[in-house]
């Protein structure tokens, strides 16, 4: 396996961000973090990632805008895995509609994102 595929992380929760960061950093992955959507679009753009993975409430830019922006400014086909808390469906269809590869209930399991972003990226 390529052990420099390139991830974004979009997530505004520290705690969240940094356990996921170091749980894909263990499994061989690149990452570059964001604390908001404005960071988000800086890191893609910049980095050109392999995988997007977003949380849908954000400042400055929501998931949602940050999906709608990779797919529609920058025609992009980048993978992303949204992140949202329960009883948000209707915001998980958008996210869907707008181009979102795959999508997680908060809180979930760092184990099972883990599997999900390799079957992604293999």
């Amino acid at each position: 396996m390529d052990n420099l595929k390139k991830i974004v992380l979009a997530e505004d929760n520290s705690t969240l961000s940094l356990l996921l960061k170091f749980r894909l950093e263990k499994e061989g992955f690149q990452l570059f973090m964001a604390e908001n959507g404005k960071e988000a679009v800086n890191q893609i753009e910049t980095n050109n990632p392999d995988l997007i993975l977003t949380d849908i409430m954000m400042p400055y830019i929501s998931g949602l805008e940050l999906i709608s922006h990779v797919r529609n400014k920058l025609n992009s086909k980048t993978p992303i895995i949204v992140f949202s808390s329960a009883g948000q469906e209707e915001m998980v269809l958008k996210a869907f509609n707008l181009g979102a590869t795959d999508f997680m209930g908060k809180p979930f399991s760092p184990n099972e994102l883990v599997i999900r972003v390799k079957r992604i990226l293999s």
